[in-house]
């Protein structure tokens, strides 16, 4: 009798073990059968958002369900990726767009994840055209304006950023460690409140994305520096950073991932609907807009990336003073 029960329940667990394993084959295959959540972790309104649901609408049809942009905005952009990795199960149905602060900030603070083992990486989308922008009727004419003002006045010139620890604090510091001069950072959540604050006389200078365009075009914003490359076609009279003497080229990309444990199935899923999103005209067209480029990766470039950007920015956040001071 006692081997009888032993045997039925040995029977019960493989079953039991048997069911998970054609279970999680099958929502892997029936994947996606509802609405599926894409945080951006920015206010809406300013670039990021807009282009992420441009990318996300075109990504939906791929999939056949839609996707809901859901915007948790703070933290430079790490409150919604760290949510979500907190929160939210490993099953294709919540992810985050992940800006380069989530590799970052780790290096300057303690958070409460881990950008190696809290997220199952996807696809690597594009990244930015970051600028530097003033009021239209400031004294800033060029940046060489706002150099000589700040060595005549250490500490006056106060910048909007989109948080601390993102790409914009972080290189505004390394320009001014460059250029010999200090500034102030004022944090906000994103670039609409940065447009707000340099529009209204709040902070002298904005550092962020293209969110400020419509404002430049308009006039009401001058356009003293791009961080990209070469110029801008939208803005060709701007120059780079390393056409004003800085030998630095920002442009803080960015992909999608979800929290860790997914199912490779569902991600292979993912990241085909995304790839054809940034292949899709519509949205190529939308990116333009805010000079922002198609800069594909697949899931295991994309892993790569994260370790290889990790390096690269301790380094730079060890040599401008800003890394996490040892316990």
């Amino acid at each position: 009798m006692l081997q009888c029960n032993r045997f039925a329940v040995s029977a019960a667990v493989a079953l039991v073990a048997a069911a998970a394993v054609f279970g999680g084959a099958s929502q892997a295959q029936d994947y996606p059968t509802k609405p599926i959540t894409l945080i951006v972790p920015w206010p809406a309104g300013g670039s990021t958002d807009i282009s992420m649901r441009a990318i996300a609408d075109a990504a939906s049809k791929h999939l056949g369900q839609p996707i809901a942009v859901d915007n948790k905005g703070g933290g430079g952009g790490t409150v919604g990726p760290a949510t979500m990795a907190a929160a939210s199960k490993p099953d294709g149905y919540t992810i985050s767009q992940i800006p380069i602060t989530v590799f970052r900030l780790p290096l300057m603070q303690e958070v409460s994840w881990n950008p190696d083992k809290d997220f199952s990486y996807i696809i690597h989308l594009t990244g930015y055209t970051f600028g530097i922008t003033t009021n239209a009727e400031s004294q800033f004419k060029t940046w060489k304006d706002v150099v000589d003002f700040a060595k005549a006045n250490p500490g006056k010139v106060t910048y909007a950023t989109p948080g601390t620890g993102t790409s914009l604090h972080v290189g505004m510091e390394q320009i001014a460690a460059l250029a010999g001069i200090k500034l102030t950072q004022v944090p906000f959540k994103g670039g609409a409140e940065t447009n707000a604050a340099v529009l209204g006389n709040h902070t002298m200078l904005q550092a962020d994305s293209t969110g400020w365009r419509p404002l430049v075009d308009a006039g009401k914003l001058r356009l003293l520096m791009v961080w990209t490359d070469k110029r801008s076609p939208n803005f060709p009279d701007a120059p780079t950073l390393k056409e004003s003497g800085y030998p630095m080229v920002y442009d803080s990309p960015f992909g999608i991932a979800g929290p860790k444990g997914m199912d490779p199935k569902i991600v292979a899923k993912l990241h085909d609907a995304f790839k054809k999103a940034i292949e899709d005209p519509a949205v190529i067209a939308t990116l333009a807009k805010y000079d922002m480029v198609p800069n594909y990766k697949n899931t295991e470039d994309y892993k790569k990336f994260v370790v290889e950007v990790t390096n690269s920015e301790r380094k730079v956040i060890e040599g401008i003073g800003l890394g996490k001071k040892p316990n």
